[in-house]
């Protein structure tokens, strides 16, 4: 790839990045972490007709876009909803469900690659995670305004 081709294809990203920024301090964080989820989940599931080299700069773009936003505001929302004297045990058990999903992630790659011969359904089988992914943390986000509602303390 040229040179031209890559600092234009950062360009782009770091625009995105920044619209979706913005976005953020406009709209709740959850919001956007959700579409971020489903984005995620879009990506995974393009990656199954994925056929050329456009299409792999395409979903780069993508993935890049959406990366920095939703460890970011993810990271921000899980400082909000943690007790704060406890926050180095809730954040050194987020660093290791981290760990674990990039385990996970490259476990479930390997094993649909193996089994199947076909590298683009097993990237498209981690769309399963950002599906569980997705479930579960509306669930929190629900749980977390209900418990607001409700008069208990949080520290969102």
């Amino acid at each position: 790839m040229s040179l031209q081709k890559a600092m234009t294809i950062a360009f782009v990203i770091t625009a995105l990045v920044l619209i979706l920024n913005e976005l953020a301090k406009k709209i709740s964080s959850t919001t956007i972490i959700t579409i971020c989820i489903i984005a995620y989940l879009g990506i995974s599931l393009y990656a199954y007709i994925m056929k050329t080299q456009l299409a792999f700069w395409i979903l780069a773009i993508a993935v890049g876009m959406f990366q920095d936003p939703i460890q970011a505001l993810s990271r921000s929302y899980f400082g909000k909803i943690i007790p704060a004297e406890k926050s180095g045990e809730y954040f050194g058990l987020y660093d290791i469900f981290g760990k674990g999903a990039s385990i996970l992630g490259t476990i479930i790659v390997s094993l649909v690659s193996q089994l199947t011969g076909n590298l683009n359904l097993s990237v498209s089988a981690l769309s399963i995670l950002f599906l569980i992914g997705l479930f579960l943390f509306r669930k929190a986000v629900r749980l977390n305004q209900k418990n607001s509602e409700c008069g208990q303390t949080t520290n969102v």
